[in-house]
This record gives structure tokens, sequence and C-alpha cells, in this order.
């Protein structure tokens, strides 16, 4: 009896987390995917979290209930019947799978968020070289820092010219490889001005290391005056 009382308010507790747990909102109408990512990490780390918690009770508990008195002692459970071993087999693992299906789903719809591109992004054409990253906007202006306006969402097409790179945008929860003859892609929604970095993620030989850059979204009057800037020379 003290054990399902026990299971109960475990329970109780691991659906209490759950509810609190943030659904996914993305800010404006555009998605923000960097957003929806670190939700989902975090229902997963709930969601491991109370999986381990129940188990580690369970396990304690059943550790002090039943140890034995003496050296002698010799247990006396029950034999299960071969519906008490089929249920006691595909109830937890049907519960376990629905709960990875569901976290998986969740995942998969911010996948498909992250790979559907917003019909008003700014695009901007990334080339990788050893050990460095170019940048051309819209209007031809190439830099070698990436800058961006914040509240307009910006598509990287991205191609390389020498040996396979790794576009790596942490703060935005992004990665992809850039190769030669090839133009891959990723998007991100800056929200907030803020200087990040940029990182080649992939060996591309001795100075891979040295491939890092600044990424800063700014304001939509400050980018627009730094590009007249880039463009005049």
């Amino acid at each position: 009896m003290k054990f399902k009382r026990i299971l109960s308010v475990l329970n109780g507790a691991a659906a209490a987390l759950l509810l609190a747990t943030p659904a996914f909102a993305a800010p404006g109408d555009t998605p923000d995917t960097r957003y929806d990512w670190n939700e989902l990490w975090h229902e997963i780390l709930v969601d491991i979290t109370v999986i381990g918690v129940v188990f580690g009770a369970a396990a304690i508990y059943m550790l002090i209930r039943f140890r034995a008195k003496n050296a002698d002692e010799v247990g006396t459970a029950k034999s299960l019947t071969t519906a008490n071993a089929i249920g006691w087999a595909l109830i937890p693992a049907a519960l376990f799978m629905a709960d990875d299906f569901y976290l998986a789903a969740k995942g998969w719809t911010v996948w498909e968020h992250q790979r559907t591109i917003p019909e008003n992004a700014m695009e901007v054409k990334v080339t990788g070289y050893q050990w460095y990253w170019e940048y051309e906007y819209e209007d031809g202006t190439t830099t070698d820092e990436l800058k961006v306006p914040v509240g307009t969402p910006v598509v990287l097409r991205m191609t390389s010219e020498d040996v396979i790179h790794s576009y790596g945008l942490p703060y935005y929860r992004l990665t992809e490889d850039v190769m030669p003859g090839r133009v891959t892609y990723i998007w991100f929604n800056p929200v907030e001005e803020i200087k990040t970095l940029v990182t080649c993620r992939e060996f591309c030989g001795v100075s891979h290391s040295e491939m890092y850059s600044d990424v800063e979204a700014v304001s939509p009057a400050k980018f627009e005056k730094w590009l007249a800037e880039q463009a005049k020379g």
C-alpha cells in the first residue's frame, strides 16, 4: 500500500512538471526555431528526469523493503502467469514508446519549421574558403562578416570553393555542411540585437580552429547604414 502511495505521488509530480513545461510559442509570425529547439530540449530533460526519479525511487524502495534479513533467507515471490508476464512486458514498453513518439513528433515539427524558408527572408550567399567565410548580400555587396537586421528572417545559401566545411551557428542552434559543387541552406530569425559567432564544425585543414567570425544582429536602421557603407567601399 505504501508503494502505491509513493507511485501516486511521483505520478502527480510528473504530471505537474509536464503541465508546467511551456509549449512551443514562437514570437511573431515567423517561427523562432532557436526558442523551439530550446523548449524541446527542456521537455526532454524534464522527461528523462521524471523517469529517472520514478525508477530510482522504486529501486531504492524495493531494495529496502525486500532485503534479506539474514544470509539463509529465501524469497517467496509468486510465479507470474503468462498474462502477467505479457502485461508487465508490453504495458511499460507501450508507455515508453508513446512518450518517445510524442517527443519525436515535436522534434519533427520543429525540423519542418527549420527547413521551410519564410517568404520574407533576406537571402545572403555564403562561400567557404580555407579558412574564412565570404558573404554576398542581395545588392551584390560582399563582406567577410555577417551582419543582419533584427526582425527579418535570414536564409544563407552556402557553397565551398575548396574542401568540405560545416557552418555552425551555436547561438541559433544551427549547423549545415558546406560543400564544393553544391548549394546548401539554413535560415534563422534574429529577434534581438546581439553579437554571436559562426565556427567551422568540420576539420578543413591546418587552420581549421581559426575559421570563426562574428555574426551580429542589429536594428534595421543600423543595418541599412552599415550595408550602404560597405557598398561604398
